[in-house]
């Protein structure tokens, strides 16, 4: 059982699936938006350019059936006056096309902003398919497009049905006017009514522009197996993940032991912790930590240093203090300055006396340790 549901498709589209859908030129897409933006584009260029329409295009009408006596006797003028005529009508209807042709190319915008994508032009063979082409001709997106051209073809055929009945008077008023009045009265009556019919799509883009979206949505849902397998594509395999961590800390546990020789001083609990650190005089605001670690790790510490002619000194506090709050490569928190200052004074006494001899520098004791900066004596003090 729950290998069957994490074979279903239950879980939301990840974003990197939505992109990768785009990058394919798979985006919602609604049709029904597409024409509506185009008539409703066309018909407004109708609307306010009508009248003007109609009069350019009688003119043109008339010009073209006019001849005179040298175009009817010398048929050489014929292509130039063919020419002359056609520039005409392009000009006239020039605003009108281009507003179309500007609704048809930006209105995907609309719904997807821009997308180019070169795989959506690369040819598929499966397609070609007969079999695939008839299980698409009874599949639920076919039912659904019959039954949105069955509904667009009832609810404009009944719209349109409406403009008629309701201007057949204005229709029938026109026989009666003079040809020259009742040309632009024609235009008006064309557009408003091509206004009205286009404005009952909107009705179908309502319907279809939120179909289009969950249907699309619906064909990238992802099962279980699916987002696990891309969370491990994206992040990385856990084991993998896990493997990188474990060398990542093996290379710095190695090049923390590389570090030792160059410490000035490894402060001890004296078995528990160990801390390595090191200052210089120049570019070193504050003697930083190069090495620490506790147990097995405090043995080695220790046995590197003693390798190395590293003074060892035990401080329990201060060990401890130094373990807690300092990573490695910081520098010491402000409240061990003094601490670590007596500590470093007494390595310098030490390096001394073994260069020049004399009396052996005492070891410091009872350094001054803040009680809230020591994990052990902290609990006590509460």
């Amino acid at each position: 059982m729950a290998e069957d549901s994490d074979l279903e498709k239950t879980e939301q589209p990840s974003q990197r699936k939505l992109d990768q859908a785009r990058e394919k030129g798979q985006v919602a897409r609604s049709r029904e938006l597409s024409t509506f933006a185009v008539l409703l584009a066309g018909g407004g260029v109708l609307w306010f350019m009508g009248a003007s329409l109609t009069q350019h295009m009688v003119k043109l009408l008339r010009d073209g059936l006019t001849l005179d006596r040298e175009l009817a006797f010398n048929p050489s003028l014929m292509i130039p006056r063919l020419y002359d005529l056609s520039l005409d009508a392009l000009i006239t209807f020039f605003p009108f096309l281009l507003v179309v042709l500007l609704a048809a190319a930006f209105s995907p915008l609309l719904l997807n902003g821009w997308l180019f994508s070169i795989q959506a032009l690369q040819p598929k063979f499966s397609k070609l398919n007969p079999v695939s082409g008839i299980a698409r001709m009874f599949s639920k997106t076919a039912l659904v497009e019959l039954a949105k051209a069955i509904g667009k073809a009832a609810l404009v055929g009944g719209v349109a049905a409406w403009v008629i009945w309701s201007n057949k008077d204005a229709v029938m008023a026109l026989g009666m006017q003079a040809t020259a009045a009742s040309i632009p009265q024609i235009g008006h009556l064309v557009s408003a009514s091509f206004m009205t019919i286009a404005g009952a799509m909107l009705l179908i883009v309502a319907i279809d522009v939120p179909f289009q979206l969950w249907d699309h949505n619906k064909k990238l849902m992802m099962t279980k197996e699916e987002v696990r397998q891309e969370s491990k594509e994206t992040e990385g395999d856990p084991m993998v993940k896990g493997r990188i961590r474990s060398l990542q800390r093996e290379a710095a546990r190695r090049r923390m032991m590389a570090a030792i020789p160059t410490a000035d001083v490894v402060v001890t609990n004296p078995t528990h912790y160990a801390v390595a650190l090191k200052y210089g005089d120049k570019g070193m605001r504050a003697p930083i930590v190069v090495a620490k670690g506790s147990h097995l790790l405090a043995l080695r510490i220790r046995e590197i240093a003693e390798e190395n002619h590293v003074p060892i000194l035990e401080a329990p506090p201060l060990a401890r203090a130094l373990h807690k709050h300092t990573d490695l490569g910081e520098s010491i928190p402000e409240a061990l300055y003094t601490a670590v200052a007596e500590v470093l004074a007494y390595v310098y006494q030490l390096h001394r006396y073994e260069k020049q001899g004399g009396a052996r520098p005492q070891e410091p004791k009872h350094l001054p340790v803040p009680v809230a900066l020591d994990p052990a004596a902290a609990p006590a003090a509460a």
